[in-house]
């Protein structure tokens, strides 16, 4: 598993949910299942504390890749996703960002293992993971 998937899990997932998580992401046959579910369910499945709001004006590609790089994030990030085609990825944080935001597919970024990243869930739901 990659070390992203694996501290996103440990630092953002519920701990109840935790060892399903790692099971399910690390399984191809069942990592959908889970991606898709946590496109619904995301704040079910995440660590309400973990979750920093995003000022409407603010939910926009240019605007959150600043935002994140202003939180120390990385040029380049890690891609979970319901987005067969982005998820897994490493990829450049802003082009993770114009490739996720606004299109309703459930999908964390993890731009510093275990300490940041950013969720986007299919209703509009928008969060600046942070620990």
């Amino acid at each position: 598993m990659n070390p992203h998937e694996q501290a996103f899990v440990e630092a953002f997932v519920q701990k109840a949910r935790r060892e399903r998580a790692l099971l399910c992401l690390g399984d191809p046959k069942k990592r959908l299942k889970f991606t898709e579910r946590f496109a619904h369910h995301g704040r079910d499945i995440l660590i309400l504390e973990h979750l920093r709001s995003i000022a409407p004006s603010q939910q926009h590609p240019k605007d959150l890749y600043s935002l994140l790089r202003n939180l120390d994030a990385p040029e380049t990030c890690h891609v979970i996703s319901e987005g067969k085609d982005l998820d897994g990825k490493e990829m450049g944080l802003l082009d993770a960002l114009k490739s996720v935001v606004g299109y309703g597919m459930g999908t964390v970024i993890s731009c510093i293992p275990g300490r940041l990243g950013y969720f986007e869930g299919e209703f509009r739901e928008r969060y600046i993971l942070q620990k």
